[in-house]
């Protein structure tokens, strides 16, 4: 099953996505259309030595080498008695190429993020590791949180993919007022260190656009730019409630905000997709977990008249 992104019509700034619901156990999962390049059968994997016991292996798919978590085994899930309908779904997010397997695939649904709610407790301890979760036709659809997946399976391994290197810290960046949207409590305070670390302490932070846009529109009340009141937005793209696209097209639809730059911080970057944010008025575009990337980009808005 390929997924060709030049067919999905989701206009930018609609507040809507596309989800390709999946099978893990007696689970039903979503991922995000644009994370998914293609949904393939499962192929011959090479085991990995002393490789995390989520991850399965390797294979070769057109002369590219990925490694393959098992979904079954991350949620703590027996593979079932209809293994003949698994599937591995080839992703592309955070600049990387990553396969999941997982059970049996169905068909794509769009829904707007206003229908997609914030865990809370959920049986089995998902709720780490869901960003949100859909009511769709009597079913429950549980949308996991990639990125962190990803994080805790590489950190768990020794490894620090939102490693900055050598920022230094900068006495100028202390008194800068930013707004951070993310949704997911990790990254938002994996960012909000290592902003605090190179100098930028006075910052607000939100869960999802549609606070961040309220706060945005009080702050606005009296007439003033917001501009004059906040140097710089960094958003997400995927939030619950409303999207970094949506957000964004709104502040800049709008003259009081439209001057205070937003840069969007998304593992949806890419060269397929980077037209949505450019459609939208994002200031700048960089893909996750580029910290050194975004530091030099805030420094750039923030300084550039100075």
């Amino acid at each position: 099953m390929s997924l060709n992104k030049q067919e999905i019509l989701l206009s930018s700034g609609t507040n809507e996505l596309e989800i390709v619901k999946f099978e893990v156990g007696h689970n039903i999962f979503g991922i995000n259309v644009m994370k998914v390049r293609e949904i393939i059968q499962p192929v011959e994997i090479t085991k990995v030595p002393h490789s995390h016991r989520h991850v399965e292996g390797m294979i070769t798919l057109r002369g590219e080498i990925l490694p393959v978590i098992d979904l079954f085994s991350f949620f703590n899930v027996e593979h079932g008695e209809e293994e003949k309908q698994e599937k591995y779904i080839v992703t592309e997010f955070n600049k990387r190429k990553i396969v999941f397997h997982t059970g049996a695939v169905s068909q794509i649904h769009r829904v707007s993020w206003e229908e997609i709610e914030k865990p809370t407790a959920l049986n089995q301890g998902l709720e780490r590791h869901m960003t949100g979760i859909i009511k769709l036709d009597g079913t429950m659809i549980f949308l996991p949180d990639y990125e962190k997946i990803i994080f805790d399976l590489e950190s768990e391994s020794g490894l620090d993919p939102y490693h900055v290197k050598d920022e230094k810290f900068d006495q100028r960046r202390t008194d800068k007022k930013l707004i951070i949207v993310e949704d997911s409590p990790l990254l938002l305070r994996l960012l909000v260190e290592k902003l605090n670390e190179a100098g930028y302490n006075n910052i607000v932070s939100f869960e999802n656009g549609k606070d961040a846009y309220e706060h945005a529109l009080e702050l606005i009340e009296d007439g003033t730019p917001l501009q004059e009141k906040v140097d710089l937005m960094i958003t997400d793209i995927e939030m619950p409630q409303m999207d970094g696209h949506r957000l964004t097209k709104l502040l800049k639809d709008n003259p009081l905000s439209a001057g205070m730059p937003i840069l969007i911080f998304s593992s949806l970057i890419t060269d397929d997709l980077r037209h949505k944010g450019e459609q939208v008025g994002a200031d700048e575009q960089i893909s996750k977990p580029e910290l050194n990337e975004l530091i030099e980009k805030l420094d750039k808005y923030i300084f550039q008249n100075q």
